[in-house]
Parts: C-alpha cells; structure tokens; sequence
C-alpha cells in the first residue's frame, strides 16, 4: 500500500463524496492508504500542500482569490468539485413550514462568520430580497461555539452546516427551515485540491478512479447506507446515526454531488458573482488562473 495523505478544510457529512473514498475502501482498493487530517489554524491547507504534508485536500476554489488579489501566483489548483451547492442550513427555535427568508429581518441570528459560507449566506438574502444589515447578526465564534451558544438559548435563528442543524432538531433544540443552497443556486462551492504536479502522478489517476465510484455511490445509494459506512468508519462518533441520515438525505436531494467531477465554468462564474458582491475581489478572474481539469479528463 502507499499512503496518500488527505487534508480537510473542515469536517462535515457534506463532504460525503469524499469521506466515502476512505470509507467504502475505494482508495484501498486502488493500492492507496489514506491518512485523514482536518486543517487548524496553524496547519492550514495551504502550507500543509506546498510543504508536501499531504498529496490531496478538501478545500474550496474562493480559498485563491486571496493570492490573486495581491498580484500572486500559487501552484496549488482546484482539480475536481465536492459540492456544486452551499450547504448550510438556517434552523429556527419552532417548526415553520411557511418560511419566508423577510422572517430573519431584525431576528437574532447565529452566523457562521467564515469568510465563503458568510460570503453565500450575504448573496443569498439579497437574492430572496433581505439585506444582511436588517438581521441582528451575532458572531458567536467558531462553529461549537455557536452550537453551544443556540443551545444555551441564545439567538432565534442559527445559520449551520450539516449535520450540526440536523442533530439540532433531533434534539428538540432547533428546527430547520431553509438551505442557503436553495438560495443562492449552483455555483462552485467547495473542491478538491492539490500541487499542479501532483495532478500527472500514478496516486492522482487512483484517486480520481476511487472519487468517481465514490460520487456515484453517494448520489445512487440510499441515505441510510451511506449514514452507516461513514459512521463504521468512525466519522461523525457525537452524530446519531438518524442525524447523520437525514443530513445526507438533505445534501443528495439539493443536488450537491454530481457524476462528472468537473468543476462547471457557469459555477464559476456564479461563484465570481458573489465575491465581487461581497467586495472580496474587485475583478473577474479567468477559470484557468484557478481551476486544472486535466485529471477529469483524463479518464483517471
């Protein structure tokens, strides 16, 4: 066996696609032994790539806006899409199965202050006609943080990734009423990445092989299945298997995994459409400043 060392931007049952490569033994089977670490704020994606700490990563395209922004070139490239939606979830103290997104105007609202989620949460509302500035908008800190916080009684509403609004309600704790993926609509959400030279390697053409039987797996499989290998493997052990169903029940019926991992050109461009919005670029970049699809293409 070889290892492939594979890092992760954050932990979440919406990164299925790639999770279920290490669960269901396809890089195993392709010769490849994974080790699975999630990024820290001193160990970031980034660094851990260009020091050659890991081969692969979870990431998202908007992560190199930042270096193009001050006129830097970067050798790490977007090679294939995870997720071709936001998906974060809006949860609500009580049912409401006539939510309206105007409902969040001058509410106590958790939000995830990371910069991408922020970013789509922001479009989103200005699509469904809200104004960011018309919720009461509590920064809590990190994404325990903020769970802890809603638990505790503070906020009406809570803005969350998967499984953590999931298990909210499966608590009695909280409700959710709406997805910003539904929102905001396709667009280049999250990636996987690596070192542009890694992308002509024998590892690269097995991993690719192993994503591809992976995404079919977790689009054609029922939620339940899935739910169980990646709780057998040891993922989400604090996330009731119920929970965890459900959450991939919500990713498969949003349509965030696709067959072709490719990462659309429209995507891309609605991704660039919320960036300019949020003022975080001030310019349009090209798909090939940022995006390699010569592994998708490959057949690997």
């Amino acid at each position: 066996m070889t290892q492939i060392r594979i890092m992760a931007l954050r932990h979440s049952a919406f990164y299925s696609p790639l999770l279920m490569t290490i669960a269901a033994g396809y890089l195993r089977d392709e010769g490849l032994e994974p080790v699975y670490t999630v990024a820290t704020p001193t160990r970031t994606v980034p660094q851990s790539l260009s020091a050659g700490e890991c081969h692969v990563a979870q990431s998202a395209v908007a992560t190199s806006f930042a270096a193009l922004e001050q006129g830097d070139k970067s050798d790490i490239v977007h090679f294939a899409q995870i997720n071709g939606r936001d998906g974060f979830f809006i949860a609500a103290r009580e049912p409401d199965d006539n939510f309206s997104w105007d409902k969040l105007q001058g509410k106590k609202v958790l939000v995830d202050h990371f910069f991408q989620p922020l970013a789509m949460l922001k479009y989103g509302l200005q699509k469904q006609g809200v104004q960011f500035d018309s919720l009461n908008v509590i920064d809590a800190g990190d994404v325990n943080s903020m769970d802890e916080a809603f638990r505790r009684g503070e906020g009406d509403y809570i803005h969350q990734q998967g499984p953590a609004p999931q298990q909210l309600q499966h608590d009695g704790v909280g409700h959710v009423v709406a997805s910003v993926g539904s929102a905001v609509g396709p667009v280049a959400f999250s990636s996987l990445c690596c070192q542009r030279e890694w992308l002509t390697t024998a590892m690269a053409q097995g991993f690719m092989r192993a994503y591809r039987k992976s995404l079919h797996y977790v689009i054609h499989a029922p939620a339940d299945d899935i739910a169980a290998s990646l709780s057998a493997a040891d993922f989400f052990p604090a996330i009731n298997a119920d929970v965890l169903s459900e959450t991939v029940k919500a990713y498969q019926h949003l349509g965030c995994w696709q067959l072709n991992p490719y990462i659309p050109t429209s995507s891309f461009e609605s991704l660039l459409d919320v960036f300019l919005f949020n003022k975080h670029i001030q310019r349009r970049y090209n798909y090939s400043d940022i995006v390699d699809q010569s592994l998708c293409q490959s057949g690997g």
